[in-house]
């Protein structure tokens, strides 16, 4: 028999999850940030952070992320912050946590790409970054964390989503326009 997997939710992060989120933070990152960061986040780019809750709706992981104000570059997110709980970890939720943060970045500001910073000693993260996420190097930001430890800068490209959710919205649009054309010629007979 096989073991059942738990009901998990991904949602849009409330400001009610800022305080569930700081904890989760606090019990998986070295780096924590102050309350104020979090609602910055959450006031600035409400689209682009979630939360994973589980079935009694406890928050056992989350994404905060937003987007970089650099005038002269192209639109570009920045996931500034993800943690899922060790006891919630290999079940897909920093995947779908980081892909829908990437969406939002797409459908809500037009992102070309987006960014991420990790500690070079954080094997684990890396791996999800590169072979789970598509992330790829770009450089080394030395002593880049408070306490001196070099970061990997990352990125990924969002212009294929960007055209897959073009796509998807073409498709669901044409969906419905079938649909009212059927519920119409249904309605005049």
């Amino acid at each position: 028999q096989f073991p059942t997997v738990p009901k998990m939710n991904i949602r849009n992060a409330k400001p009610e999850d800022l305080m569930n989120m700081q904890h989760c933070n606090l019990l998986c990152l070295p780096e924590n940030y102050q309350m104020k960061y979090y609602f910055y986040h959450a006031l600035s780019w409400p689209q682009l952070s979630y939360c994973a809750e589980d079935e009694h709706g406890k928050v056992v992981g989350y994404v905060l992320a937003k987007m970089e104000e650099d005038p002269e570059d192209v639109p570009n997110g920045h996931i500034t912050s993800l943690a899922v709980r060790r006891t919630h970890r290999r079940l897909g939720l920093a995947r779908n946590l980081v892909d829908q943060a990437c969406k939002g970045m797409v459908e809500n500001f037009g992102a070309k790409y987006v960014s991420l910073h990790v500690r070079i000693s954080n094997r684990g993260a890396l791996h999800l970054y590169e072979k789970t996420l598509g992330f790829k190097m770009t450089e080394i930001e030395s002593k880049y964390y408070a306490d001196g430890e070099d970061a990997f800068a990352m990125r990924r490209d969002l212009v294929d989503l960007g055209r897959e959710m073009k796509k998807e919205k073409e498709n669901t649009e044409e969906i419905m326009k079938d649909l009212e054309d059927i519920l119409s010629s249904v309605n005049s007979s």
